[in-house]
């Protein structure tokens, strides 16, 4: 997209507008710890180095407040052991031990005898680390330990790749025995501060460096603490001030995850993936002041994103209803409620995405709350209708209504400018996003020989999600004792639903058109968003099934996962953000779409295939994307895409919905009851355990095994009333 007021650089943003990569990763794989407004990246050894990718740093609030902490032991840097991100997220451990080193007297330490353990934890706006030196020889050891830092306060936008015409200016630092202040003034008038501080005195200190004169007896032990902080008053490192952040990560952690059931598996690698990925949600969503509201993805959409937290619970909402009812509150707080073109606000819409940070207050960057989003209003009816139906929780409902009466009124009005019927959209901000689906990138929506689509442009899945939308708000309204609005919604529903076979469907492609242009004409290309049009089950039954079938093609299916667009349309590039990638939420809500047609055969080979996509996964975390490549043969994982967040709310919580599509989950909580429909279960696990499914006030363990091509669903323990009713 062309946006003449901004720099080429803001311009030529790599699929998101903003998005510009300057460098890929180099390969090594990054370390993330987030609590609240903050996040770390840091590489293996635990450094956030000076030369590399560029991304490495803490950050606060959309800001980098370090960007250079590099430890070295006799002017070296450790020779690395193991490194790894414990399984809840609350800490980044560290091994290492010492190279070859000559001190001053000609005395060689040979490697090996000095073991470093580092432990890192971000919490309440700080980094703290704890270093652990031991001595393993039978000597005492005399070295010298040194720590490098430095704060650029860059925009995380200036980190992409961002360049300003203008910056603020950098403070002179504040040196004292056991602290230094580093210091930033914006040209938004705001004074950021980074306190480094240390549990004992270092032997020399400046601006950038603090240099230790360690020595350790044999068998002893040495403790460095030291402790980052993003605020200019802050705690002194120390043994009080690491325990204290290592209690409040676990604490804040535990307390996010503490109402969900729990999913164990007789395959260890699948329990590792879904381990992982609900700690993941865990800390997207930990101390964040928006409540339980899980933030996109780090490092770049470590912020709220309307579409991305209303998708991430409905994927999570059978394990724990309480995520969505946090999204819910928050996009019902920040629903627009006024027209103003250059936030592509308008009353009743739901917000895309809201940013903090020098770029955002300033304006240079359209984003600090931003509606660009054509389908996040929709989809919260969905997500409201759905959290209803999984809880019957009245008094969210009756809160919510005014919000969703909004919502509604939004789709009758702005979101169909033209009156025809569709939910379409063309973007009144000048520096806003030109497409405004979940595929936003400025090539996303094109015609078979193409040519980029000009709006206002429909596109298929949203189409669905209205759908879906007047029907979820007519069973609310009836809930509510609001029987004619209810028939008027369905009404409106089924018209919508005659009209969108008669224009979308492409019978020669065997699919859905990916949109229609301004002029109505359909975008005849074969893309994953047609999945969703299944999700939503606006599709006739028969189509339905044939969509399925071209979606499962060699052209689309690449053996892991389905790709955005097929392969040999006209934009196709399996390296693209939108157009040939792969992305696991996408995926999840298509097996969904399957499944809600009887394709449970199909639902079972997309959630093999993520599982299989898992194991090559650093972490077991899958990514938000990764290429759209072919699978080769047996010890090739897929390609991965060089600057995709990991983790990313929605990926994290695709292994949840998956697991929701191949078992036919479903909860009736006014009877009470829990609905299985020809469950099945994905070729890599033959036993699957459930333990605390809620269902009303009661709550139950299930166990699923696979016997002689079925599934048997077992109840081995339940707390209250509730019944358990399978269909095969």
């Amino acid at each position: 997209m062309r946006q003449d007021s901004l720099p080429q650089e803001a311009i030529q943003v790599e699929d998101r507008w903003y998005v510009l990569a300057t460098s890929s990763h180099s390969g090594d794989p990054m370390r993330v710890l987030k609590h609240g407004e903050s996040f770390a990246l840091l590489d293996r050894f635990g450094d956030m180095p000076r030369l590399g990718g560029g991304e490495h740093g803490l950050f606060q609030q959309g800001t980098r407040f370090l960007s250079r902490y590099e430890l070295r032991i006799g002017g070296q840097r450790p020779i690395l052991l193991n490194s790894n991100v414990r399984r809840d997220n609350s800490a980044l451990t560290v091994d290492a031990t010492n190279p070859d080193h000559e001190d001053a007297n000609g005395n060689m330490r040979h490697k090996g005898t000095l073991h470093l353990q580092r432990t890192c934890v971000v919490f309440d706006g700080a980094l703290t680390e704890r270093v652990e030196i031991s001595n393993f020889g039978t000597a005492e050891a005399a070295i010298p330990v040194s720590l490098d830092f430095a704060a650029d306060y860059a925009d995380i936008f200036e980190v992409r790749g961002y360049h300003r015409a203008e910056r603020g200016e950098l403070l002179t630092a504040e040196v004292a025995a056991r602290h230094v202040v580093l210091g930033y003034r914006g040209l938004d008038g705001v004074s950021r501060h980074t306190t480094v501080s240390w549990g004992e005195p270092p032997a020399r200190l400046t601006a950038e460096r603090a240099e230790f004169d360690v020595r350790i007896a044999a068998g002893e032990r040495h403790v460095i603490d030291v402790r980052v902080d993003t605020r200019r008053e802050a705690p002194c490192a120390g043994t009080q001030s690491f325990i204290g952040a290592c209690d409040g990560i676990d604490r804040a952690l535990r307390a996010a995850r503490a109402s969900g059931a729990a999913i164990e598996s007789s395959d260890a690698q699948l329990g590792e993936w879904l381990a992982r990925s609900g700690s993941d949600l865990a800390m997207l969503t930990a101390g964040n002041p928006e409540g339980r509201y899980p933030y996109a993805g780090v490092p770049w959409y470590s912020v709220p994103f309307g579409r991305d937290g209303i998708l991430t619970a409905l994927e999570y909402l059978w394990v724990d209803p309480a995520m969505a009812r946090g999204v819910l509150d928050f996009l019902a707080r920040t629903q627009a409620d006024a027209v103003e073109p250059a936030r592509d606000a308008e009353p009743g819409k739901i917000v895309h995405e809201i940013r903090h940070g020098e770029l955002a207050d300033l304006g240079e960057i359209p984003f600090g709350r931003y509606y660009g989003t054509i389908d996040a209003t929709p989809l919260f009816v969905v997500l409201a209708g759905e959290y209803y139906q999984r809880t019957t929780d009245r008094a969210t409902l009756e809160a919510l209504w005014p919000n969703i009466e909004r919502a509604l009124a939004w789709i009758d009005t702005h979101g169909d400018p033209d009156h025809d019927g569709y939910v379409e959209y063309a973007r009144r901000s000048r520096t806003g996003l030109v497409n405004q689906g979940w595929k936003d990138s400025e090539d996303s929506v094109f015609h078979a020989d193409g040519r980029l689509a000009e709006g206002p442009i429909a596109l298929c899945e949203v189409q669905g999600y209205v759908y879906l939308a007047r029907l979820h708000a007519a069973r609310l309204a009836r809930a509510l004792g609001r029987g004619g609005h209810a028939t008027q919604l369905e009404r409106q529903a089924e018209d919508l639903r005659t009209r969108f076979e008669r224009d979308f469907w492409c019978e020669d492609l065997g699919i859905y058109a990916l949109a229609l242009d301004g002029d109505k004409r359909a975008c005849r290309v074969v893309a994953s968003n047609a999945g969703h049009v299944l999700w939503s089950g606006i599709a006739a039954p028969e189509r339905a099934r044939r969509t399925g079938a071209t979606l499962m093609s060699e052209r689309s299916f690449s053996g892991w996962g389905v790709r955005t667009v097929a392969e040999g349309e006209s934009r196709y590039n399996p390296m693209s953000y939108h157009d040939g990638s792969i992305w696991p939420h996408d995926n999840a809500v298509i097996a969904m779409g399957f499944a809600r047609y009887g394709m449970k055969r199909e639902a079972a080979a997309i959630t093999q295939a993520m599982y299989d996509a898992s194991l090559f996964s650093d972490l077991h975390r899958l990514p938000e994307l990764f290429c759209g490549f072919a699978r080769r043969g047996d010890g090739e994982g897929p390609t991965l895409y060089p600057v995709a967040c990991s983790p990313q709310a929605w990926a994290s919580a695709s292994p949840f919905y998956l697991l929701k599509a191949c078992l036919g989950l479903s909860f009736r909580p006014e009877e009470p009851r829990i609905r299985l429909l020809h469950p099945v279960l994905p070729p890599c696990v033959e036993v699957l355990t459930v333990r605390g499914l809620a269902v009303a006030a009661a709550r139950v363990d299930l166990r699923f095994v696979r016997h002689d091509g079925e599934v048997g669903v077992q109840v081995l323990a339940k707390e209250g009333r509730v019944d358990v009713s399978v269909m095969h």
